[in-house]
């Protein structure tokens, strides 16, 4: 066979390539092709919350990135065959990445989310963390961090704080006095503790006498029922994106970029600069303020809550960029659209880690709500 460019990654390849060297999937395979995901591995725990299990997968290894799933091989992420031990798939023979160069999370079917190493990188130093009701559109909590590249052990910090965080945020969101304003100061003091767990568990991470400690960028969406409540530290981002609607982005970034837009300079301008990845804050033993932006919003439609770290915005920064994404995969399965958002990273050419987390809003759900059952109950784990 004879190509140029790999038809999942974009890499250039050899007139007689077979296989990728970039992404390691096979020359001309259509599963490879449309990003078909593998079977799906189970989740490995999950508790009753309310009217239904919100589930936390497990069965990714932190950090031991050879290590198979809980109860057996894992799949082949081209054709869901059994990966042999040195890393190929048995059934097809592609090359397969690392559990921690690639994961997938689906706690519910109206939730799910993708963390890729990207074409450029070594190292996957995105993570993620997944909560979901089983009753669409009740609760979900969806966190993710985004290692900084040039410090140590990154990529082990940013897996432990998005677990940290996702613990704090395990239970309903306080209600407040009645207003407004109280309603806001108590959802901002449990993101503060949502941030400091994350934090704590990046500086636990850092190896002694460090002279580069793992940082990391924080940002989490919380669904409960037409209410979304939002919290960023850094420039991983929150957007929605109604159907058939002008989207928003949610979260203001900590960075050089914003405070350049603030300024007065185009986001193109200033997101494509020299600053444009420069953040002003972050997690991490040398954090200069763990403070987060917080903010809340009702969602009165049908459309995506969507977290993501840059590896995404990098190439569709504007609401009407990943709108028109979302039109292009023509999916309402947040899973399957996950994985197409980070195909298109990466087809773009894949420069930073990417990590895709998506809640499906439908308009017949936005009135469910936790119940006080779900504020009784306490995490098992």
């Amino acid at each position: 066979m004879s190509a140029t460019t790999c038809p999942s990654c974009g890499a250039e390849l050899a007139a007689d390539a077979k296989f990728c060297e970039g992404c390691g999937k096979p020359v001309g395979d259509p599963a490879a092709a449309s990003g078909t995901p593998p079977a799906a591995a189970p989740d490995a725990a999950s508790e009753d919350l309310g009217s239904g299990p919100i589930s936390a997968p497990t069965h990714i290894t932190p950090v031991a990135t050879e290590a198979p799933p809980q109860g057996g091989r894992r799949p082949c992420v081209s054709c869901g065959g059994n990966v042999g031990p040195d890393q190929y798939c048995e059934q097809c023979g592609t090359k397969q990445p690392s559990e921690r160069d690639h994961f997938r999370e689906a706690p519910a079917p109206w939730v799910a989310g993708v963390c890729d190493r990207g074409i450029r990188h070594t190292r996957n130093e995105d993570a993620m963390a997944l909560l979901a009701s089983s009753t669409a559109g009740e609760r979900a909590a969806l966190v993710v961090l985004d290692g900084v590249s040039n410090t140590d052990d990154s990529d082990q910090a940013s897996l432990a704080g998005a677990r940290a965080a996702r613990e704090v945020l395990r239970t309903p969101l306080p209600r407040g006095m009645g207003t407004p304003e109280s309603r806001l100061s108590a959802v901002t003091s449990v993101f503060a503790d949502a941030v400091k767990a994350a934090n704590d568990a990046v500086v636990a991470i850092t190896p002694e006498g460090s002279d580069h400690p793992p940082s990391a960028t924080f940002v989490a969406a919380i669904v409960e029922g037409s209410t979304l409540t939002y919290a960023n530290v850094g420039d991983s981002r929150a957007y929605w994106l109604p159907d058939g609607a002008p989207g928003v982005q949610l979260t203001v970034d900590d960075s050089a970029a914003q405070l350049q837009m603030e300024a007065g300079m185009s986001r193109l301008e200033a997101e494509t600069g020299p600053q444009g990845h420069a953040i002003t804050r972050w997690l991490g033993r040398d954090a200069p303020d763990l403070a987060p932006r917080v903010g809340e919003r009702t969602l009165d439609a049908p459309g995506w809550v969507l977290v993501c770290s840059d590896g995404l915005w990098n190439y569709a920064s504007e609401p009407e960029a990943l709108v028109a994404q979302i039109a292009a995969a023509g999916t309402t399965e947040p899973g399957a659209l996950a994985l197409a958002l980070t195909g298109f990273a990466n087809a773009q050419g894949g420069q930073d880690n990417i990590t895709v987390a998506l809640a499906r809003i439908d308009g017949q759900n936005a009135d469910a709500a936790p119940t006080d059952k779900a504020e009784q109950k306490e995490s098992d784990g």
